[in-house]
């Protein structure tokens, strides 16, 4: 199912078209960046996730930045409100599907759109390096921030799009970018800072960051995919509201307790949550009385 809508999302004009003009803007980017001699920024903080690295690395990484991080992810923002509104979230649980399955689908389909996207400007980069002498590792900590921050505000959007009305998507999303800041900003600077550079406790830690809020964003979207509630029981998108909010301070205590060392670790325990807090009950098998 996960081939077919990625197939069929790839052979849409709104696709096809935004592609194109993506092809565009990356070559006119780097020749603006070739003709203004824009040298990327050196930092001893070379890492993933750096967004300060990746706005001042020149007008080609700005648009593939934009492109790849805000234009592509947002268009998840109508992916779950489709199975929602028809009711065709209630077939598919009726199937052998379950809901991590289907949201991990839904998921996989836009990221995907980014990844390909991404990876049809690789060329571009090739060309920069050997024509205007950029570091390897610089090109990779870009790519890192753009992949993993794609992957993230993807998950965000396609949590946000479960609910219903374009003002609650918005407002949605709008506080699980704040989250994310929060809460991935305080270990990363944290752990930059302890080390004195970006070197494997910072790398380990962005990984951390990135896994923790995708599976928020997946955990809120899976939320909304039940066939009932039971009145008396508290919905279990409101639980995960209530994660959003709460994770950048257990992540901040964590990381404070540990003198910036262990901001992985509340990372880390944040996602074991959103992955545990909305579980399915399991009705236990009754023996067939002839």
């Amino acid at each position: 199912m996960t081939a077919k809508e990625l197939r069929q999302s790839l052979r849409r004009g709104s696709f096809v078209l935004p592609f194109l003009a993506i092809q565009i803007l990356a070559l006119a980017a780097m020749i603006v960046e070739f003709r203004t001699g824009h040298a990327a920024a050196h930092s001893e903080y070379t890492g993933m996730l750096n967004a300060w690295l990746l706005w001042n690395s020149g007008p080609f990484w700005m648009v593939v930045g934009v492109i790849c991080m805000g234009l592509m992810p947002l268009g998840g923002l109508v992916l779950m409100g489709q199975e929602l509104e028809e009711g065709n979230h209630e077939l598919l649980l009726l199937t052998k599907l379950n809901r991590w399955k289907i949201v991990c689908g839904k998921f996989a389909t836009l990221w995907g759109l980014s990844l390909v996207t991404f990876i049809s400007l690789l060329p571009y980069v090739v060309v920069r390096y050997l024509v205007g002498g950029v570091e390897w590792g610089h090109e990779a900590a870009c790519a890192g921030t753009v992949l993993g921050g794609s992957a993230m505000i993807g998950a965000g959007a396609l949590g946000a799009s479960a609910f219903r009305g374009i003002g609650a998507r918005i407002t949605m999303l709008v506080g699980f970018l704040a989250s994310m800041v929060a809460g991935c900003g305080v270990p990363l600077m944290a752990s930059a800072m302890q080390t004195h550079g970006c070197g494997v406790l910072y790398h380990l830690t962005a990984l951390a960051a990135m896994a923790c809020y995708t599976l928020v964003g997946l955990a809120l979207a899976r939320s909304r995919l039940r066939l009932a509630v039971l009145a008396y029981e508290v919905k279990p998108s409101g639980m995960l509201i209530g994660l959003l909010v709460f994770a950048p301070f257990v992540i901040g205590v964590v990381t404070a307790f540990t003198l910036g060392f262990g901001g992985i670790l509340g990372l880390i325990v944040m996602a074991l949550v959103a992955c545990r807090l909305d579980v399915t009950s399991r009705v236990p098998a009754v023996p067939l009385v002839y």
